[in-house]
């Protein structure tokens, strides 16, 4: 059955810039949409970013837009997140997920809720220092 492996967290200062990978293993098919959340301690998993297969549409959390760019290898059925000009707040263990169907609402509007993606990597650290 399908997989994702992430890769690519760390630690780096602020100002600097990250870059994610989310590489699907084993697919049966490509998906609906792929999406990028994070976690900080104490808080709620956060809607990062997501890209849509069949609109091709990406779509930004507001405290992320204009600092990462999400972008997709349709043959590995792979999404990446660069991050630049990353902040403290930045600080958080940052998840893949996929939706391998589509799941309702507008067709070709990625969801912001992690209820709507089936398949989630384990997550990778990204620390960003003051």
């Amino acid at each position: 059955q399908a997989q994702l492996q992430e890769s690519g967290g760390g630690l780096v200062q602020a100002g600097e810039s990250l870059s994610l990978s989310c590489v699907t293993k084993n697919p049966t098919a490509s998906p609906y949409a792929m999406a990028w959340f994070r976690q900080a301690p104490g808080k709620e998993r956060e809607f990062v970013s997501a890209f849509n297969w069949p609109s091709l549409k990406t779509d930004y959390g507001d405290s992320v837009k204009g600092r990462f760019i999400i972008s997709r290898d349709k043959a590995l059925l792979a999404v990446y997140l660069q991050m630049n000009d990353l902040k403290p707040e930045d600080t958080a263990v940052y998840y893949c997920a996929a939706a391998r169907a589509y799941y309702g609402g507008a067709y070709g509007v990625s969801s912001h809720r992690t209820v709507d993606y089936d398949l989630w990597g384990q997550g990778t650290q990204v620390t960003v220092s003051p």
